[in-house]
């Protein structure tokens, strides 16, 4: 925890000048931070973590990069997987108290795949006010320039981390009828490239590395095609999210497309196996799904295994 002397001003700098922040109502405020490039950040968010009481953040030495470029002030405590449990009580008793209290993630917008749901539920039911203070967002950010539809997405966050499970989740959120938004780490990028071509096919995608930063890079192709250029060596060092279009409407429920994701299946695990990932799925029966699996595993079938 880092104190700030509790005379402190509050004030924030911006463009060299120093702004003196409006008094803030006591309340938990979600405030988005930056998501890498620092410029990125609005005047009510740099108000609100100034004028605060108290900032919860998930890492004292990445907020304080922020908190320190604009001149906040603003006493800094830590609220993140490992010590949620025991911090939240403090926090709801500073809320109980009166106090503005001002959550913020690493990078982005809090909750996002990010602690703070549990303290966000739990102020709502004390009776305490909750206000949004919204701004970057890698999830919308990668959506608005992958050249993917936008009107319906669904964001999972991250696939597990081992292949089999991976290739599992990938096979049931394939049939989701949205674009779909992963995060991915540059360790994991180009196995879980691989196992979601293997799950999904050729299916149009973006990937998206380093978003606002100095190398921001985003490419554009087929989740096959961009296995593959992973898998040879592309850049895979910075924070990643994968985007990937809906399937096709018009095959979405056609037998060609029950029978791609079934040899898909079948190249790695059992017949019962493959029928328990389509049937899930894809909601289809299991019986149904069962005898369609059959039909492909008869000898003859070339793409049998």
């Amino acid at each position: 925890m880092t104190a700030a002397p509790s005379d402190s001003p509050r004030t924030y700098r911006i463009a060299g000048q120093s702004v003196t922040a409006p008094a803030l109502a006591g309340g938990l405020y979600l405030v988005a931070t930056p998501i890498g490039n620092l410029r990125d950040i609005t005047l009510r968010a740099l108000e609100t973590l100034a004028a605060a009481d108290l900032i919860a953040c998930e890492d004292s030495r990445v907020t304080r990069k922020l908190t320190e470029h604009y001149g906040i002030a603003t006493r800094l405590t830590l609220y993140h997987e490992h010590n949620a449990a025991q911090a939240r009580p403090a926090i709801l008793a500073r809320l109980a108290a009166g106090a503005a209290v001002a959550l913020v993630s690493d990078a982005g917008t809090p909750l996002v795949s990010d602690p703070g749901y549990k303290l966000v539920r739990a102020a709502c039911e004390a009776g305490h006010a909750v206000t949004a203070v919204p701004g970057a967002s890698a999830v919308l950010a990668a959506l608005g320039v992958a050249a993917l539809p936008t009107d319906r997405f669904f964001f999972e966050g991250f696939l597990p981390p081992k292949s089999a499970a991976r290739q599992k989740r990938a096979a049931a959120l394939g049939r989701i009828p949205a674009t779909l938004v992963l995060f991915e780490t540059g360790p994991r990028i180009a196995a879980a490239l691989v196992d979601l071509a293997a799950a999904l096919g050729p299916r149009p995608a973006a990937v998206c590395r380093e978003l606002t930063k100095l190398h921001e890079e985003v490419r554009r192709a087929d989740l096959t095609t961009l296995a593959r250029d992973y898998a040879a060596g592309a850049e895979n060092r910075g924070e990643f999210v994968i985007v990937i279009a809906p399937p096709p409407q018009d095959d979405e429920d056609s037998a060609a497309d029950i029978d791609a994701l079934l040899r898909r299946a079948l190249a790695r695990v059992s017949v019962k196996d493959a029928v328990g990932e389509v049937a899930a799925a894809t909601g289809l029966p299991r019986r149904d799904v069962y005898q369609r699996a059959l039909a492909l595993a008869q000898p003859g079938d070339g793409d049998a295994p």
